[in-house]
């Protein structure tokens, strides 16, 4: 969640590649393109925010079912009905979760969903392979019980990582992006994560060498940024993902303001087919800068969970494994 303190951002690569290329950059360009680094790259510096409510896959039912693009006013229609949404009284025996305000302000695009490939909008099918894993492991958490350690809660959860996730959030969907000579650096918001991409061709890590954000490696074709992501931790899945799969990212500047982001997902052993979203980052202008996401610091959601899972024990009934939260 973001509140007042500036973010520090960790580990001394970050800080050494952050201090290179705070001095001496050329004023980015008036019309459009990027403009230039000092060393010639494309210059994608600067903060991105990428909130939308346009959803990843194109709905199967209601109003923007069976569409693939709607107008203007539609997309404004369904901006308003969803910021409304969060502010609705939640269902009995919802506790609720974070109404409006404290949400990013977003706007809904001209189109039904956020991936472009398959035409259809929606994420390809699970292969065999992948339908008989995910059951392996839904089987497991049944057994080992919904809460009886903090280990049976995903790694956002215990605010350790978010992981890889190119779709944003609904909060704290902003990124900022560093260059220096021969490195670009994302860093996201939540949970204040930093990837280091390496553009100078070196080959990926063993594929024993797993990371929470994967291993990146970029090159620039024309003015867009092409990053190859693989070697994900298990414990950072993506929507069911394999430990293989291979994530091919672009950011290629539609103006001095407008990154478009698209991403590819291609992964044999979990999806029948690659599948492909583009969303715009726009950029935020103003002196605002990402802030502190303060999570693990007195995580009071872990502490509560585990003591509601005992009262339900307690109580003769058996722990429902609660959904996903932020910690907070």
């Amino acid at each position: 969640m973001r509140n007042t303190f500036a973010a520090p951002i960790g580990g001394l690569a970050v800080a050494a590649l952050i201090s290179a290329c705070v001095g001496g950059q050329p004023a980015t360009a008036k019309k459009s393109g990027p403009g230039r680094t000092a060393w010639g790259d494309p210059d994608l510096q600067g903060q991105w925010n990428s909130q939308t409510s346009t959803p990843l896959e194109r709905p199967l039912q209601g109003k923007l079912a069976g569409k693939e693009k709607i107008s203007e006013e539609e997309a404004e229609e369904f901006e308003k009905e969803n910021r409304e949404s969060f502010d609705a009284p939640p269902a009995t025996g919802d506790p609720g979760t974070y109404n409006a305000f404290w949400r990013d302000e977003g706007k809904a695009l001209r189109r039904t969903s956020l991936i472009i490939d398959p035409p259809d909008g929606r994420v390809p099918s699970y292969t065999p392979e992948a339908q008989a894993r995910l059951a392996a492991q839904r089987k497991a958490r049944m057994e080992r019980g919904a809460a009886d350690s903090y280990t049976d809660f995903s790694p956002w959860t215990r605010c350790i990582s978010r992981g890889w996730n190119g779709i944003g959030s609904w909060y704290s969907s902003n990124y900022q992006i560093f260059q220096s000579p021969g490195y670009v650096v994302v860093f996201q918001e939540l949970i204040h994560e930093p990837r280091i991409i390496p553009l100078d061709g070196r080959a990926h890590l063993p594929p024993d060498a797993s990371q929470w954000l994967g291993d990146s490696r970029g090159h620039f074709e024309g003015h867009t940024l092409v990053v190859e992501t693989t070697n994900f931790d298990t414990r950072a899945s993506y929507r069911g993902s394999s430990p293989t799969m291979v994530l091919t990212e672009r950011y290629t500047p539609i103006d001095v303001n407008t990154l478009d982001y698209q991403f590819t997902v291609n992964d044999p052993k979990t999806f029948t087919k690659p599948w492909t979203v583009s969303r715009p980052m726009r950029r935020e202008k103003g002196g605002i800068t990402v802030f502190e996401y303060a999570c693990h610091e007195g995580n009071y959601a872990m502490r509560n969970m585990l003591a509601g899972a005992r009262a339900q024990e307690k109580a003769g009934g058996t722990p429902t494994r609660p959904r996903a939260t932020e910690g907070q």
